[in-house]
């Protein structure tokens, strides 16, 4: 019987967890979304960050250039000395949610230009 409950257990937190994902942007709508602004927030590996996403695939930061690029309905980055790395993300309105394998790992606003003239 314990073990039956664990499992039950187990089953409603992981639905509850799927549960927390956004609707997935296609690729068009994630790059209306960001090309030409800013995105302020917050990833839970790294921590803060705010980049403006210039429509030419440049991305810019407080310090730092990378590039970004739309590959299918994900948004793909590559730092430099880094590999490329690509996430899904829900959008609404002027929120972003990062997705990495099924899981919100990223949150952030979006903000209209390049107000921190990066």
């Amino acid at each position: 019987m314990r073990l039956a409950a664990t499992a039950i257990a187990l089953s409603l937190a992981s639905l509850a967890h799927a549960g927390d994902l956004p609707p997935l942007a296609k690729g068009a709508q994630l790059k209306r979304a960001v090309s030409g602004n800013t995105v302020e927030g917050s990833m839970d590996a790294s921590g803060r960050y705010t980049e403006f996403y210039a429509k030419d695939g440049t991305v810019r930061g407080k310090d730092y250039k990378a590039k970004w690029n739309i590959e299918g309905d994900t948004m793909c980055w590559v730092y430099e000395g880094q590999p490329k790395d690509c996430w899904q993300a829900g959008v609404k309105g002027t929120s972003v949610k990062w997705v990495k394998d099924g899981k919100v790992q990223g949150t952030g606003t979006i903000v209209k230009g390049n107000p921190n003239k990066f």
